[in-house]
C-alpha cells in the first residue's frame, strides 16, 4: 500500500476538520431528531406514523449528504492504491444514492400521495439533485471503472465527471438547507415555537454546520496543486 504524498500529508488538517464537522453535523441531527420527536410528527397522527417523517433528514443528511462528502474526500485519504481509492469512492457514492432515493421514498409515502408533498422549492431541488446524482453514479461508473474504456474517453469526462460531483454535492446540501429552513418556519408559524428557543438554536447551527462541511469538502476536492497532480496521474494505462 502506498504512503501518504507530502500534498496529502499537508492537507491532513483539512481532511480531519472536515471529519469532525460531519460528526458534529450527524449528532446535532441525531438530537434534534430525538430530543424534539414530537416536531417531527403530524398533528392529526399517533406515534406510530413517526417513522417516515424521522427517517427523511436522517437518511438525507447522514446516508446522502454526509456519505457523499466522504465519497469525495475518499480521493485525499486514506492512502493506497487508485483501485482502492476508486472501489471505495463507488461504493460510498451507491450508498449515498440508496439512502437519497428512500430518504425521498419516505417523504412521498404518505396518505396524500406524491403531488400532495411536491409543492415546495425544497421538493423541486430534493428530486433534481438525486436524478444528478444517479447520472452522476452512473457516468463514473462506465467511464471510470469500466475497464474496457479507452484513457483518452476517460481523461476527457473527468473534468465532467468532477464538476457534476461538486455540483451535485453543493446542491445537496443547499437543498438541506432549504429543507431546514422550511420545517423551523412551518413550526415557528403553525406550532408557535418560539425563534430563541433550543430548539430553533439547534437547527440554526445546523445548518451553519452543513455551510462549513460544504466548503471544506469542496476546498479539499479543488485544490490546485492536488488537480495538477491528479491529472498527471489518474486513470492512466497499467
Amino acid at each position: 500500500m502506498a504512503s501518504p504524498t507530502p500534498l496529502t500529508s499537508s492537507l491532513l488538517p483539512l481532511l480531519v476538520l472536515a471529519r469532525i464537522s460531519a460528526l458534529l453535523v450527524a449528532l446535532l441531527l441525531l438530537c434534534w431528531s430525538l430530543a424534539f420527536r414530537s416536531s417531527f410528527l403530524p398533528q392529526y397522527s399517533s406515534q406510530e406514523g413517526l417513522i417516515y417523517p424521522l427517517l427523511h433528514p436522517l437518511l438525507m443528511v447522514i446516508g446522502f449528504i454526509l456519505v457523499s462528502g466522504e465519497a469525495i474526500l475518499v480521493h485525499r485519504w486514506p492512502p493506497g492504491s487508485r483501485n482502492l481509492r476508486k472501489s471505495v469512492h463507488l461504493c460510498l457514492q451507491g450508498v449515498a444514492l440508496a439512502s437519497g432515493v428512500f430518504g425521498i421514498w419516505t417523504k412521498f409515502h404518505h396518505e396524500d400521495g406524491v403531488v400532495a408533498n411536491f409543492y415546495s422549492l425544497h421538493s423541486w431541488m430534493g428530486l433534481i439533485c438525486v436524478f444528478l446524482f444517479g447520472a452522476q453514479w452512473l457516468m463514473g461508473f462506465l467511464s471510470f471503472w469500466h475497464r474496457g474504456e479507452a484513457r483518452r474517453a476517460r481523461v476527457e469526462v473527468l473534468p465532467w465527471h468532477i464538476f457534476l460531483g461538486l455540483y451535485t454535492y453543493g446542491l445537496a446540501v443547499a437543498t438541506a438547507e432549504t429543507g431546514l429552513l422550511e420545517k423551523l418556519t412551518f413550526l415557528q408559524t403553525k406550532r408557535g415555537l418560539s425563534r430563541h428557543c433550543a430548539e430553533s438554536m439547534v437547527v440554526n447551527i445546523l445548518g451553519l454546520g452543513l455551510a462549513l462541511l460544504c466548503g471544506i469538502v469542496i476546498l479539499a476536492a479543488v485544490s490546485p496543486k492536488y488537480r495538477i497532480l491528479q491529472t498527471k496521474l489518474a486513470y492512466s494505462d497499467r
